[in-house]
């Protein structure tokens, strides 16, 4: 049982070793280092606790995701039985003109009928008058003659009302076959029409089921996507106030960054609120994702900002902003930082960019310049040394130098500089930022 536990044991921590070495390769080993009162402090980004962080972000998108999917499904739903109930309608419709047009036809039919029934009742009428004349005639020749005579002509007028009898009698017949499938093209459709209602009742009833599971799902997400939207509503303050602690303005920050720039227009429709089941969740979850999208394209412009210091370890010789020149003594506007440091001391990127200059640039001697895009630039000179040449693309903490003293200095220190738009910002504002967002 022991060798069952010591092998189990193995196999847990060599998945765990396995699950540790993914995680450096994905999110390697990052360490912030600052200083504060002349004590320098670590923050250790370890892997694990980016996994965790990176874990997190995706769930938290994921889950909107799905959400989202969700309420588009039940509105094709929706969208589905509102056309079947429109095709109901329209069958129901052309059954009543249907059941019109057969009452028309009977309605012909029956006065047909009662014309034919007055016509036999007439030509009766007639075929007794003719056998009266015949009993009232006289005995004599002539007058037999003329009685043989109009006895004939009688007895033709006769065979005659008896043709049109006959013919009346089958266009009778006619009509009850015509009656009788009227009946029953008319039962038929009655039976079209109660089903069409039976349908169109169900679908109503369906309807009236999905609104309800539509409601309870909207209720069961209201809360959810608020706590999201909250959420974000803060992160997005707290990233807001990071600029403002860089003595930027968040909406110029990122009017400056052509990655975020875009053309937009089309006709204008006014905006009109879907009171419609789950409505009011979709207009929650358009403004969470459109806060989203707001705190993305925010966090993609503070990456680009130098929050950190450029050396490991280093003290200021010279701060930001009205100086004594350091070679004629007379007042100047210094617009960077003077750090000293150790001879030899590496230099590093404070932000990704490209790299804009490499190499002698008067009184700054060996400089280099890197362009972070937002319009955001910095430029480390006086070095020694250079490590970077000019296009080459950089990430935050790569080795661009080493600490020197050349052009127009009296030692061994790093001029550093921060522009916005080629005007030159205060590092150390950005560097204080820089703590507030290590220290959150």
């Amino acid at each position: 049982m022991t060798e069952k536990r010591r092998s189990a044991q193995s196999f847990f921590e060599s998945a765990q070793d396995w699950v540790d070495e993914r995680l450096h390769i994905l999110f390697p080993f990052r360490q912030i280092v600052f200083r504060s009162e002349g004590r320098v402090k670590c923050l250790n980004l370890t892997s694990r606790r980016q996994g965790a962080a990176s874990v997190a972000l995706v769930a938290m998108i994921g889950w909107v995701g799905f959400t989202s999917g969700n309420v588009f499904i039940h509105e094709v739903q929706l969208a589905q039985k509102d056309a079947q109930i429109a095709d109901v309608r329209v069958a129901y419709r052309s059954l009543l003109g249907e059941v019109a047009d057969y009452q028309k036809r009977f309605s012909n039919v029956v006065s047909n009928l009662e014309e034919n029934h007055a016509l036999m009742i007439k030509l009766a009428g007639q075929n007794t008058k003719l056998q009266d004349d015949l009993k009232s005639l006289s005995v004599s020749r002539k007058e037999r003659a003329d009685v043989e005579a109009t006895r004939l002509t009688m007895q033709d007028d006769l065979s005659s009302v008896e043709s049109q009898m006959q013919s009346l009698a089958e266009r009778n017949f006619t009509l009850k076959d015509d009656m009788s499938s009227i009946e029953s093209d008319l039962q038929s459709a009655l039976t079209q029409r109660n089903t069409a209602l039976f349908e169109s009742t169900q679908m109503r009833r369906d309807i009236k089921v999905l609104e309800n599971q539509l409601v309870s799902m909207e209720e069961k997400e209201n809360t959810t996507v608020e706590r999201l939207t909250e959420q974000t509503d803060t992160f997005v303050t707290s990233m807001e106030k990071l600029v403002e602690l860089a003595g930027l303005d968040v909406e110029d920050l990122m009017a400056g960054d052509a990655d975020l720039v875009a053309g937009q227009g089309g006709p204008f429709i006014e905006f009109q609120a879907d009171d419609r089941p789950g409505g009011r969740l979709k207009t929650k979850l358009q403004n969470l994702e459109n806060r989203l999208a707001y705190s993305e394209s925010l966090q993609a412009v503070i990456k680009k900002m130098p929050f950190a210091v450029p050396l490991h370890g280093y003290y200021i010789t010279s701060t930001y902003g009205k100086r004594r020149d350091p070679m004629n003594r007379r007042w100047a506007m210094h617009y960077g930082l003077d750090f000293g440091s150790t001879a030899g001391a590496p230099i590093y990127v404070t932000a990704p960019g490209k790299v804009t200059v490499a190499g002698w640039n008067g009184n700054f001697g060996k400089m280099v310049e890197v362009d972070h895009g937002a319009g955001i630039r910095t430029r480390y000179a006086h070095m020694s040394k250079l490590t970077v040449k000019v296009g080459q693309e950089v990430q935050f903490g790569d080795k661009i130098g080493i600490i020197g003293s050349t052009g127009r200095s009296t030692g061994n220190h790093l001029h550093y500089e921060v522009l916005f738009r080629d005007k030159g910002l205060d590092p150390m504002q950005l560097i204080k930022a820089g703590r507030y967002v290590f220290k959150e």
